[in-house]
């Protein structure tokens, strides 16, 4: 099980299995998982794993397929990313991540 905090809401959410690395989520044997506690006036919302479902939902592959065909068509609604300006360029701007000239 994953384990993952939401801090404002005083809760913390326990459950399949993450597919990606996320730097506040915590994985957690069986055992471990079956013993979790929270601090006073914290929940825990415990999410059931589907033993049947052996990856990701049809649902889930539609998400992703419409976000690579809106991607590639460049009708994406931050066209910044797509297409970086002048001023972007010239201070190394790559994706969210910027280097400052010196």
């Amino acid at each position: 099980m994953t384990l993952t905090y939401i801090y404002s809401e005083s809760t913390a959410v326990l459950g399949p299995l993450a597919t990606f690395s996320e730097p506040h989520a915590y994985d957690l044997c069986d055992k471990h998982s079956m013993r979790l506690t929270v601090p006073n006036g914290w929940s825990v919302i415990r999410q059931d794993i589907d033993e049947n479902q052996v990856g990701p939902s049809d649902d889930d592959l539609m998400a992703i397929a419409d976000a690579v065909r809106e991607v590639a068509q460049g009708t994406n609604s931050d066209s910044s990313v797509l297409t970086p300006t002048t001023s972007q360029s010239s201070v190394g701007r790559r994706g969210h991540l910027r280097a400052v000239p010196s």
